[in-house]
């Protein structure tokens, strides 16, 4: 589906659709999530998320932790997924994709066909909570960059190299320290919080690019570029360094 294809979505406020569900958090996700519920990111990224910050956290029963009764407790601030529901939004280098994902069970949502996917997301805001997060995508770039800069992919062997970041990167739980994701995942971390989601991100930023020009360990760089890229909605393909220009480059040098 494009956002030109028919499409409309009425909720029936039942929560069922807010339980067992694999809800990934970028890091204006978390931000917003804080605010709706007046906490710093910190705070809010203990109660309401694990994976370090990229999973909503779900609890008892299987319920979303912001779930109060069938009510989100958090609704002006929920996370684009839940935004988007019940569409899901795929990522390609050609532009993106939404799919109609299956109602949930015994779910009260009544589908239609009598407006627009681009009148969905209208309504339910995501096109901002999209144009932020974007606005992370060029920290990955970065973040390659300054790995190219610390790593000799020529002595070292990339592909396990990666391997690796991606094993760590996605690690629930016995994950090493990693200053760098904890500061992705908390906007307050450097200071006051914000009112504004904006205006934390354009803060936000400030910090992480300069923590990633003052990075010395490849390999938690590497972890967080793959962690971002995914909190984004890409895949870790997205983050991982590519060693064959650097050897292609170096086979078209003269001797």
């Amino acid at each position: 589906m494009d956002r030109r294809s028919a499409f409309s979505y009425r909720c029936g406020a039942c929560g069922r659709c807010c339980r067992n569900q694999a809800i990934t958090l970028s890091p204006v996700d978390l931000i917003a999530l804080a605010r709706a519920a007046g906490l710093p990111t910190s705070a809010a990224r203990t109660r309401y998320t694990i994976r370090r910050g990229s999973l909503l956290r779900f609890g008892e029963a299987g319920r979303c932790v912001a779930l109060d009764g069938a009510t989100c407790s958090i609704h002006p601030g929920r996370p684009l997924a839940c935004r988007l529901y019940p569409l899901g939004l795929e990522r390609t280098p050609d532009g993106d994709d939404f799919i109609r994902l299956e109602p949930a069970p015994d779910s009260a949502g009544v589908y239609g066909s009598d407006a627009t996917v681009a009148d969905y997301l209208a309504a339910q805001g995501v096109d901002r909570i999209i144009e932020l997060a974007e606005r992370y995508r060029p920290l990955i770039g970065a973040m390659r960059g300054r790995i190219e800069t610390l790593v000799d992919f020529e002595i070292v062997e990339p592909r396990e190299f990666w391997r690796r970041a991606t094993a760590e990167a996605l690690r629930e739980s016995n994950y090493d320290a990693n200053e760098l994701i904890d500061l992705i995942f908390d906007a307050d971390g450097a200071g006051e919080g914000r009112d504004s989601v904006a205006a934390t991100v354009t803060a936000h930023l400030a910090m992480i690019g300069a923590a990633i020009r003052r990075a010395t360990d490849p390999s938690a760089l590497a972890a967080a570029a793959i962690l971002l890229a995914v909190s984004l909605g890409y895949s870790p393909a997205e983050a991982i360094a590519d060693p064959s220009r650097r050897l292609n480059q170096a086979a078209s040098r003269p001797d």
